[in-house]
């Protein structure tokens, strides 16, 4: 697909009650590596090349302080901030030098609905790692929302995304080979719905899986394959009922793609996912995902 100037899905910030005990829980359960450290927040990476994929805020509530996207150059910045104000957007800051770990210049808007979305050059890498049971990166962030053609718009306008599926519930929009790094599910409010981490295969997916019943977290939808992305999924409510999910067989997609829509994504009664076998989405994941807001 043509260049994006979004480039590439980076890492979330989040609000967490407990610092200290989510900061353990991505560490041991879901794998992730402490990189940095300040007075009020912890930085995690990946076993990808990311600096940091996951940010913890000390909060008194879970909240969503930002999205970031890695950009490929200066002008993609300075074409983000030309573009938001005139797709309903506003542009918080920027371009300007990022004060935290990590560093780099970033663009930081809201969008017409109030998602912080940051997008970052420059910023610092690691070597990759080898750890099989790690996740390499988050690969998409699925948003609900009010008005998803409001939402949508602004992705397109202002970003450069593309709509690649749309089922009768969710629009999926892509800014790279991904099949979507963004996804938009119909909601009567605009929060977060949940964040997947990419796992470097099914085993892998199967035994972070086992990992998080082991310690207490139990599957609260999969393990199954997605049809609009065809990605093996597992769903589970993690500190502070942020839902997340370990993933693979992410689809990659080129301009050959037929945008498919709600009537190519339809199952037959009683089937979840593709391969039939995924128990329906548990009643406490449906209520984890519509209560987790972006920081205003």
């Amino acid at each position: 697909m043509p260049a994006c100037p979004a480039g590439q899905l980076r890492s979330i910030a989040i609000g967490v009650t407990d610092l200290d005990a989510a900061e353990r829980f991505y560490n041991d359960t879901w794998h992730l590596q402490t990189v940095a450290r300040t007075a009020d927040a912890v930085y995690l990476r990946g076993a990808g090349r990311f600096h940091h994929i996951l940010a913890l805020h000390r909060s008194q509530k879970p909240d969503v302080r930002n999205v970031t996207f890695s950009v490929a150059s200066p002008a993609d910045l300075e074409a983000i901030a030309a573009s938001t104000p005139a797709a309903g957007g506003r542009v918080l800051s920027g371009p300007a030098v990022v004060d935290e770990p990590g560093g780099g210049t970033a663009v930081t808007i809201a969008d017409p609905q109030g998602r912080v979305l940051r997008f970052v050059h420059g910023d610092a890498r690691h070597a990759e790692s080898a750890h099989a049971d790690a996740p390499s990166r988050i690969t998409h962030v699925v948003f609900n929302s009010a008005d998803v053609a409001v939402a949508q718009r602004f992705f397109e306008d202002a970003l450069g995304f593309r709509l690649t599926d749309r089922t009768k519930i969710m629009a999926f929009m892509r800014c790279n080979s991904d099949h979507h790094s963004i996804a938009l599910a119909d909601s009567d409010a605009d929060t977060l719905n949940h964040i997947a981490f990419v796992m470097p295969d099914l085993d892998a997916v199967m035994r972070g899986a086992g990992r998080m019943r082991d310690a207490g977290w139990p599957i609260e939808w999969g393990v199954g394959r997605h049809g609009p992305g065809n990605n093996v999924f597992a769903y589970f409510v993690g500190p502070d009922d942020f839902v997340i999910e370990y993933t693979a067989d992410v689809l990659q997609v080129d301009e050959s793609y037929r945008v498919g829509g709600p009537s190519d994504w339809q199952w037959p009664p009683g089937r979840f996912d593709q391969w039939g076998v995924s128990q329906p989405p548990s009643d406490r994941i449906k209520q984890a995902q519509k209560t987790i807001r972006f920081a205003t």
